[in-house]
């Protein structure tokens, strides 16, 4: 789980270091490209002609669509923000989640502790789309960068829409490697289609730009999502959701060592309050099972 929240917190540092040489719509057009063809023949080989005839067609449809369109808004917020600023705001996914599955699935109803985390994550949002520092030369303008983020907050919400479409279609009963074929099939068409449309699709073949997809391909796209999938079948989900916070951690500080990027007090202190606020949300009835061994 370590290891996967260094790769994720490192995506968007990749992105964002060769985005002079491949577009970074482009970029993840091209990982979704591989990822999609390698699990197109992992899944024909399981399955073969009936694969797609079991009713997932359609919601694998939609959970494409947003995946695409979350990460279109990935893509477009790095124009204008910072990776360490995207880190965060993406990973804001948990509390639309949470949102959504409360209002649709019974079971899912969120508890007063929960509340209180959406309530301090949204507070944390707010703090960090008021309190822009001043900006470093070369770094984005403080309107550019409140466009990037509000971008990276949408991208949150898709992604949360999407946790919960998978969670009441028949995709929560299929096999990882099809619902993650969908995404990635859906968001290779779409996202080069917008790359090739908004003249986007050049490519400059540095040794840079070759390894940086290259890593995005076979590390993110592919390996790490289907990791992901393994590990949620074998331990807690809320643990490794509290575990995965640590994502935007990773993401913040490589921002800042590898890209240089600023930090202003604002934009720390919402970061703080919107983690704080997810680790409520998703590890409710761990801290719950804690405090309970503690005062036994």
């Amino acid at each position: 789980m370590l290891l996967l929240c260094v790769c994720w917190g490192f995506q968007q540092i990749a992105i964002k270091l060769v985005a002079d040489d491949v577009a970074p719509i482009m970029q993840i057009g091209l990982r979704s490209t591989f990822a999609a063809l390698v699990l197109a023949v992992v899944v024909w080989r399981r399955e073969g002609l009936r694969a797609f005839s079991d009713g997932t067609a359609l919601p694998g449809l939609i959970v494409g669509l947003l995946f695409a369109g979350e990460f279109l808004f990935v893509a477009q917020g790095l124009v204008y923000t910072t990776a360490s600023h995207m880190s965060v705001f993406l990973y804001t996914a948990p509390i639309f989640a949470a949102l959504g599955l409360h209002w649709l699935l019974p079971e899912e109803r969120m508890k007063p502790l929960q509340w209180l985390g959406v309530a301090v994550a949204f507070c944390g949002i707010a703090v960090a789309f008021l309190g822009k520092g001043g900006q470093q030369p070369g770094q984005p303008g403080a309107s550019d960068m409140l466009l990037g983020d509000a971008m990276g907050l949408v991208a949150g919400l898709l992604w949360g829409a999407t946790t919960v479409a998978i969670r009441k279609t028949s995709l929560s009963e299929a096999a990882p490697a099809k619902t993650l074929l969908y995404q990635m099939a859906v968001a290779s068409v779409g996202l080069l289609a917008f790359a090739v449309a908004t003249g986007h699709h050049g490519i400059r073949f540095t040794q840079a730009a070759v390894l940086s997809v290259a890593f995005q391909s076979v590390v993110v796209a592919l390996s790490s999502y289907l990791a992901w999938f393994w590990l949620l079948r074998r331990y807690l989900a809320s643990r490794l959701s509290i575990l995965s916070f640590m994502t935007p951690l990773f993401g913040v500080s490589f921002g800042v060592l590898i890209l240089n990027e600023p930090l202003d007090a604002g934009f720390v202190a919402g970061a703080a309050m919107v983690l704080a606020g997810i680790t409520l949300v998703s590890g409710a009835e761990m801290l719950r099972e804690m405090f309970r061994k503690r005062l036994g």
